[in-house]
């Protein structure tokens, strides 16, 4: 197997000591970062994540920082999702699109003040996209990557965890809000959310410096929860039907084609860029849409590309991410599936490295 030969363009993270001596087995690159893959093993680290509890190196979900009189207007600007009921504390999943109604990122919005915003943003150089609006536009904001990580902790155990570590009052933060806590001295942003079905919360860390002192605190706190490091895990992922970013969408996709829909108020979200495309796909409907696929069979090998999905000989969609499920004994997967097969029970054949599959449209995710 061919190594990734590290570089200053290939970052660490605050908490890179910790992965690594927590025995990390593989990685990934993800916003120029380090995201590790896997500890004990796949299937090793999605038992243990169901049962006890994680912390995740996911410094890799770079953040955009809007701050300035405008920063609002920016931030509605970006995405079709209405902010205009948004308040500080609260987190919004927003699918941020351009001009043609294109999906650009699906990242967490955290209001922080009505003018300061953080965009946490899947894997895309979307500091970029939103720093030529703002000068296109020429706003008020100032637009940056401030030096904020965010750590993760994951699993039915995490709320137990994180009470020990700040306090009775972490179970009073309600889901996809915030609340700021003291570490050391320092504030951080604390929110109850994150990229598993297994609930838990995501630690703003803003300094570096304390990335590992906190990452430490963890674990002691934490031994007899059997806490382990961990990370985004695939199976776990894709039962719950959390997208990923670049594997089950990308900017030739809109959010009504990823069954982002609802996140989409078109007529009330005045401002936003790619608005009047949104519009037109909203009144017309998508023709393929993101769905959940079982794959019969034995487990199918590791889906490091794109396998075309059939009917009757007919090329009708893809699958973009699969992996076996040792919980509900299937092969898990997500595919995009165009609308004449994507109704619940439809039999559909995927081609994977294998050969040819049976599989099926389910009408929801697993989890």
């Amino acid at each position: 197997m061919a190594l990734i030969s590290p570089s200053r363009r290939l970052r660490r993270t605050p908490f890179s000591e910790g992965v690594e001596a927590a025995g990390v087995k593989g990685y990934t690159v993800y916003n120029h970062m380090l995201l590790p893959t896997v500890f004990e093993s796949v299937e090793a680290d999605y038992h243990h994540l169901k049962r006890h509890v994680q912390v995740w190196d996911v410094a890799c979900e770079r953040q955009v920082e809007l701050r300035g009189p405008d920063a609002g207007r920016l931030m509605q600007m970006l995405t079709p999702r209405d902010l205009r009921g948004m308040t500080a504390g609260q987190c919004y999943y927003v699918p941020i699109v351009d001009e043609t109604g294109g999906m650009l990122n699906d990242p967490v919005a955290v209001k922080l003040a009505d003018d300061r915003w953080w965009i946490s943003i899947a894997d895309s150089d979307l500091l970029y996209w939103v720093k030529g609006i703002a000068n296109g536009w020429r706003l008020d904001v100032l637009v940056d990557e401030p030096d904020v990580s965010p750590l993760a902790v994951q699993g039915p155990k995490a709320e137990e965890l994180m009470v020990r570590v700040f306090g009775e009052s972490i179970r009073n933060i309600r889901f996809f809000r915030f609340g700021v806590y003291q570490f050391q001295g320092h504030d951080l942003v604390i929110a109850r959310s994150g990229y598993s079905k297994q609930g838990g919360f995501e630690i703003y860390v803003e300094g570096s410096e304390f990335g590992m002192p906190l990452w430490r605190k963890l674990f002691e706190a934490g031994e007899d929860l059997e806490v382990r490091a961990g990370c985004p895990n695939l199976i776990e992922r894709i039962e719950g039907g959390l997208l990923s970013y670049g594997n089950d969408m990308t900017d030739d996709n809109t959010p009504h084609e990823c069954g982002l829909g609802r996140f989409c108020n078109t007529h009330t979200a005045i401002g936003c860029i790619g608005r009047d495309a949104l519009l037109r796909v909203a009144k017309e409907g998508p023709v393929q849409q993101i769905r959940a696929i079982s794959i019969h069979g034995d487990a199918v090998p590791p889906c490091d590309q794109i396998w075309p999905v059939y009917s009757g000989g007919r090329r009708v969609g893809r699958v973009t991410s699969a992996a076996w499920s040792p919980d509900f004994q299937t092969n898990v997967a997500i595919g995009m599936v165009r609308m004449t097969h994507w109704d619940e029970g439809t039999r559909l054949e995927v081609e994977t490295p294998d050969g040819m599959r049976a599989a099926s449209v389910r009408e929801t995710f697993w989890i």
